[in-house]
């Protein structure tokens, strides 16, 4: 598919016009991570600025208040939080959703699957009252294409692929980009995709592109040194046991 022949129909909203065919930098890491904290994560966000991104996707009101203030980019909030019996972790509720807005955000991220939300309110009650009381457009994390097409009736303002392949806690994600949900949704809604996800290399940000996508966010790849220095740590440990077991 022509990504840009399949942008010609959509309804985009302002805040997301900017990032139409570019890269969205996630700059976000764990409390477990050695660059937790809102100091490195304004340090990424003026390296992803620099580095010619369009957009950033940060997480939690000291990250994106850091972020605000260290660049001029568009930033898609979100808000991690987690509540006792309930799956949903990426801005449960409202009450999330205001601090992002708060916090400078210009598009609000949420968990759109069909999991309950610990308040018990609905995804197209939840996206309306973000429109009405925040005035901010909203970004649905799906995980396959029945969460991306009802996010869209439900009134999102753009649908990613965010959530695909860690939704069944039985099953690890997926290797790979999933390009087939990308290319799927972008030729059913009317609204920008957002190809999120498993995405390592610049040839994969282009293949995503071609296949539908708005924009692409790449988070691990560029922000999270610890993941990328393990790969090349695990793969040089295999060749070397390898090398071992053939007299090297």
């Amino acid at each position: 598919m022509d990504g840009t022949a399949a942008h010609r129909s959509l309804t985009v909203h302002p805040a997301l016009a900017a990032l139409r065919g570019g890269l969205i930098v996630s700059c976000q890491a764990r409390p477990d991570n050695p660059l937790h904290g809102s100091v490195f994560m304004a340090a990424m966000a003026r390296a992803a600025s620099g580095a010619g991104a369009l957009g950033l996707r940060m997480n939690g009101p000291e990250d994106i208040r850091a972020a605000r203030a260290a660049v001029g980019l568009p930033i898609i909030g979100l808000y991690k939080r987690p509540y006792d019996d309930c799956q949903v972790l990426i801005t449960p509720t409202f009450a999330e959703a205001e601090v992002v807005a708060a916090s400078g955000a210009a598009i609000i991220a949420l968990d759109a699957t069909g999991r309950r939300r610990p308040d018990g309110v609905g995804l197209q009650e939840l996206i309306a009252r973000i429109h009405d009381e925040l005035g901010l457009p909203v970004l649905a994390d799906a995980s396959g294409i029945e969460d991306g097409l009802a996010a869209a009736s439900a009134g999102a303002d753009a649908v990613a692929t965010t959530l695909s392949g860690y939704v069944d806690p039985g099953a690890p994600p997926p290797e790979n980009p999933d390009f087939d949900l990308v290319a799927a949704l972008a030729a059913r809604v009317r609204v920008p995709v957002i190809a999120e996800g498993r995405i390592k290399t610049p040839a994969q940000a282009r293949e995503a592109l071609d296949r539908g996508a708005f924009a692409v966010v790449v988070g691990t790849a560029i922000t999270n040194p610890r993941e990328i220095a393990r790969g090349f740590a695990q793969a040089l440990a295999l060749h070397a046991g390898g090398r071992r077991t053939q007299g090297w």
